[in-house]
């Protein structure tokens, strides 16, 4: 026992030696430590930003969804996919009524242990908005009824939603985006006024909150509610109506849409041979979609930043292996008062650990400041720096050191003693 506690000090103090000496050696030829631990800070800065990038896309990527409503399910006639030529079987299928929202409602209200929770139709249109002089044009407008609030994800910043007596008498109430509210009230509010949509005079009730856009392709701040009634029916009925079906809390997915599928081919009058004339459409679809782009994006680019480290590690093998010859009479001398090849061994690995660890850090810090300034600058460019990257860029720092270090250091613990003390 005795005599591994002794090994263990002995360890000890030549791995504090090898740190002494690393930083001296360091201190003294800074533009060479410089030039040296460049490759490995280009490296992790480019890993860095590209982790960054991926956690912004992420983030984004799951807000948006969110947006949408993970637990919410769209019924209509067309898939939220790319029907190539087969657009004309989904443009034959009949068309969604408003009422089937109510009779969904129905037959929940009517199953035992039912997974859902509420359906709410909407349609969505284009109109041109305007207040005094200011004019939207081709807003989307959201016919719905007073439910909405319950399924959807979007809230109020201001004002109310219409009730279910406004709805149901078609009162011209609406409830402005964001975007159109400042645009038709820039620096006043909204509620209590009266703007005009198509032709026809409407009570600005309420403005949702800012939601931004989803995914970059659209704003959902751009858009309006009114009650579905508030619009002759003959007009309404021109359009597809689409419903939402909101998923009880905790209920399986699964098990969800197979209930709508089911409750659908009922509505629809299917027999058990006919094919669904409807698509049960959730964010599954898209991340199904988008799932295996974002993995490609990702590979692709830790596979391009990889490389600039793999560079950066081919550096400091070279710069070691010139040290290691610019003090082979050191080594030679050290070896010749009773250093073990360990000792050597484990000198210069930790040389070339540091000045990774060195470039690695710099690299790191380089990487918080780009972020702050692209915050700053380009809010919407997503960079999210996380501990996990922290921990990574660390952990490749080092391991560079380590496998860039190991040849040389390995190539000086076993010079021979007196060959080395020759040695110009």
């Amino acid at each position: 026992m005795k005599g591994f506690l002794q090994e263990m000090v002995r360890v000890r103090f030549e791995f504090y030696e090898s740190v002494r000496i690393a930083v001296d050696q360091v201190l003294q030829h800074k533009v060479r430590a410089f030039l040296t631990a460049l490759g490995v800070m280009i490296g992790v800065l480019a890993v860095s930003l590209m982790g960054t990038a991926v956690n912004g896309i992420d983030k984004g990527f799951n807000d948006s969804l969110s947006k949408l409503g993970k637990d919410v399910f769209y019924v209509g006639r067309w898939p939220w996919s790319d029907v190539g030529s087969n657009w004309r079987v989904y443009a034959a299928r009949p068309r969604f009524s408003s009422n089937y929202a109510d009779r969904v409602n129905e037959i929940i209200a009517q199953t035992p242990n039912s997974s859902l929770e509420l359906a709410v139709s909407r349609d969505n249109r284009r109109r041109s908005i305007r207040y005094g002089s200011n004019l939207i044009e081709d807003t989307q407008i959201v016919c719905t009824t007073a439910s909405f609030m319950q399924v959807s994800s979007m809230g109020l910043a201001e004002g109310r939603f219409f009730t279910e007596l406004e709805g149901g008498n078609g009162s011209r109430v609406i409830v402005l985006g964001a975007d159109v509210a400042q645009a038709l009230f820039p620096g006043a509010s909204p509620i209590g006024q009266t703007v005009v949509v198509r032709n026809q005079p409407f009570r600005v009730i309420g403005v949702f909150e800012r939601q931004g856009s989803f995914m970059g392709l659209f704003s959902m701040d751009s858009m309006a509610a009114v009650p579905d009634k508030s619009i002759p029916a003959g007009r309404r009925n021109f359009h597809d109506v689409e419903i939402m079906i909101k998923a009880r809390e905790g209920a399986s997915k699964e098990a969800a849409a197979s209930e709508i599928q089911g409750i659908m081919r009922r509505i629809r009058g299917l027999m058990p041979e006919d094919y669904d004339n409807f698509e049960v459409n959730s964010t599954d679809i898209i991340e199904k979609q988008l799932g295996p782009i974002k993995s490609g994006v990702t590979a692709a680019g830790l596979f391009i930043t990889g490389l600039s480290l793999f560079v950066g590690a081919i550096g400091i093998m070279n710069i070691t292996f010139v040290a290691v010859r610019e003090r082979t009479r050191e080594i030679g001398t050290r070896r010749a008062i009773g250093a073990p090849k360990r000792a050597i061994l484990t000198q210069f690995l930790v040389e070339a650990v540091f000045i990774c660890l060195l470039g690695g850090l710099a690299g790191l810090g380089l990487t918080v400041i780009i972020q702050y300034l692209a915050k700053n600058i380009m809010p919407a460019f997503p960079l999210v720096f996380s501990t996990s990257l922290l921990v990574l860029a660390i952990t490749m720092s080092v391991m560079v050191g380590i496998v860039s270090g190991f040849a040389p250091a390995l190539t000086a613990a076993r010079m021979d003693p007196a060959e080395a003390l020759r040695h110009d």
